[in-house]
């Protein structure tokens, strides 16, 4: 199976709903979960800033991660948004079938 776990932060639970729900909707994603109160700390241009953000985690497939990457700049408020994938190495076989499933284009 060829399940990934994308990470994206997000300014605001507002934001981080919207993009989740377009994601699930569009079957980019077969869930995303939203972990609010995440602090990041990062530089941004030659500043450091120290941010509340809320993480989403993506769960979607290899063959779909494309498709969700060009399709997140688009909902995204960021200028440059996080996008990173994960491969999940294991798992409940049912659980990776189902999000295979659930992300298949239809």
């Amino acid at each position: 199976m060829s399940v990934v776990i994308a990470h994206c932060t997000c300014p605001d639970e507002e934001s981080a709903a919207r993009i989740a729900r377009a994601l699930v909707d569009e079957r980019l994603a077969a869930c995303v979960q939203a972990i609010p109160s995440v602090t990041s700390t990062y530089r941004w241009n030659d500043a450091v800033h120290a941010e509340r953000e809320v993480l989403l985690l993506i769960k979607t497939t290899r063959a779909r991660f494309a498709a969700l990457k060009s399709r997140l700049p688009a909902l995204h408020p960021y200028e440059s948004p996080e996008l990173i994938a994960v491969d999940a190495v294991d798992g409940l076989d049912r659980y990776l079938g189902w999000v295979e499933t659930e992300t298949e284009s239809q």
